[in-house]
């Protein structure tokens, strides 16, 4: 969310200071722009080992030049590609990953407003990117996590709050299609698969949690207008904002990298975080989009909706 300009922020340099992520494996997805390379930038300045897992190969060798300059590193973070648009290429991904350990899965790649598109695999975009594909990644990766009781964190939205989950037609299939509804929607899903995936492989010591950076100003809202944007609140009709200032990308990614390393959080998933703190359970006279709605965290609407998605993933995407 938009905050004060006299706002002290945390960076995700801030949340790791001090500590040591020497021998840790990561992946972030996403990380050839924006919050993605501000994640993974801070996650190998502090040791661990880093793959960007993107679509622009060439954005990513760039980013990933720039991590290793920035951070005077020996050796650049790897890159490697996936689309999430492709449950193929997740599929791909998740092959040619091998053997590795890995310590944290951070699903940080978005997709936000685009007009109504699907998928080879039949799915709506935002539902394939925000989290269809975010699902059969963090499932596929599994024994990998499980080896080293790893997280995964999945990047929300305040925007859930604008949806109401419909199980009975995740694709907008039987109903019309609105862009910023489709967006909350897609992550009213993505905080309900960090509950139910939690619960299921709480025997395996992997946790799932969901976060959002706040208001960041990045490429995410390309098909966002600023009438679109007066419309929703996010600014006001004379280009100031409601409530302050947005984060900066280092901003936006200290909930996401607090996320996956805070030893507070150890052991606990199915949580939705936002400002480096368990988000509180919105009532009013909360602003809209702040805190968590109690739909995101509510375990028999993400077991439903996992025992709908699941077989959605493994028909069309096999």
């Amino acid at each position: 969310m938009p905050t004060d300009d006299s706002a002290d922020l945390p960076t995700a340099d801030d949340v790791l200071r001090g500590m040591d992520l020497s021998g840790r494996t990561a992946i972030v997805t996403g990380a050839s722009s924006g919050v993605g390379i501000a994640i993974a930038s801070a996650l190998a300045g502090a040791g661990a080992k880093v793959t960007l897992a993107v679509r622009d190969m060439a954005a990513g060798e760039r980013a990933a030049a720039g991590i290793a300059a920035e951070r005077g590193l020996a050796q650049a973070p790897g890159v490697e590609a996936i689309d999430l648009l492709s449950m193929a290429s997740v599929r791909d991904f998740a092959a040619r990953w091998g053997d590795r350990p890995l310590d944290l899965l951070i699903n940080n790649a978005g997709l936000m407003a685009p007009p109504l598109t699907r998928t080879a695999d039949g799915f709506e975009s935002q539902m394939a990117v925000n989290y269809f594909a975010p699902f059969l990644l963090s499932e596929l990766l599994l024994p990998h996590l499980a080896a080293r009781k790893g997280r995964v964190v999945i990047l929300s939205s305040g925007s859930h709050h604008l949806a109401e989950l419909r199980i009975d037609d995740l694709n907008y299939e039987r109903r019309a299609y609105d862009r910023f509804e489709g967006y909350g929607h897609a992550k009213l899903c993505a905080n309900l698969l960090a509950v139910e995936y939690s619960r299921r492989h709480a025997a395996d010591g992997v946790t799932m949690n969901a976060c959002t950076p706040g208001g960041v100003a990045t490429n995410l809202g390309r098909h966002a207008t600023f009438e679109d944007a007066v419309r929703l609140g996010w600014v006001n009709e004379d280009g100031t904002l409601p409530q302050g200032r947005m984060k900066t990308a280092e901003e936006g990614a200290a909930t996401p990298v607090w996320a996956g390393t805070a030893p507070e959080l150890e052991g606990k998933g199915g949580l939705y975080l936002e400002d480096c703190a368990i988000a509180p359970l919105w009532s009013p006279p909360m602003p809209p989009g702040w805190g968590v709605s109690a739909a995101s965290l509510d375990p028999d609407a993400a077991r439903r909706l996992w025992d709908v998605a699941e077989p959605l993933i493994l028909e069309r995407c096999a």
